[in-house]
């Protein structure tokens, strides 16, 4: 059995030019706003992660299993369906103030780390950043740099 290999990767392709080529124009407003966003709460430029996802920052991550590899420590995609916002914080003891801000958030729809968002306007953009500023501080908690 090979080695596992990392799907998502750090790519050199730039990040402007990715959100130029979205066919969507509204698409295009708010991924521009959600790098504005992510920029403001992580102070990192952003890179591509594989052909779609828009990290900032990166961490090291092993497992029990012995895998391990890097991964982007927060970000999103423009994908036609929803935007998808990547909160890969656990949120620990700051739940409580998790769980206030999702019930600000207005539409949406989240798993375990993606928040899924069908337009920017049907969120409150205060309650988005905090979620953004949550997840970033419990990632910088757990994988210091």
């Amino acid at each position: 059995m090979g080695k596992y290999e990392a799907k998502t990767k750090a790519t050199e392709v730039p990040v402007a030019e990715f959100i130029a080529s979205l066919p969507d124009a509204r698409r295009r407003e708010e991924a521009a706003a959600l790098d504005a966003l992510h920029r403001r709460v992580t102070g990192h430029e952003p890179r591509m992660w594989g052909p779609t996802m828009i990290g900032y920052g990166s961490y090291r991550y092993k497992y029990a299993s012995g895998h391990e590899g890097e991964a982007m420590r927060g970000g999103f995609s423009p994908r036609k369906a929803a935007l998808t916002v990547y909160l890969m914080g656990n949120y620990g003891d700051r739940q409580p103030k998790a769980d206030a801000l999702f019930a600000r958030l207005g539409k949406h729809k989240f798993t375990k780390s993606c928040l899924y968002i069908n337009k920017l306007a049907d969120v409150d953009p205060d309650a988005l950043e905090g979620l953004v500023r949550l997840s970033w501080g419990a990632m910088g908690e757990r994988y210091p740099d």
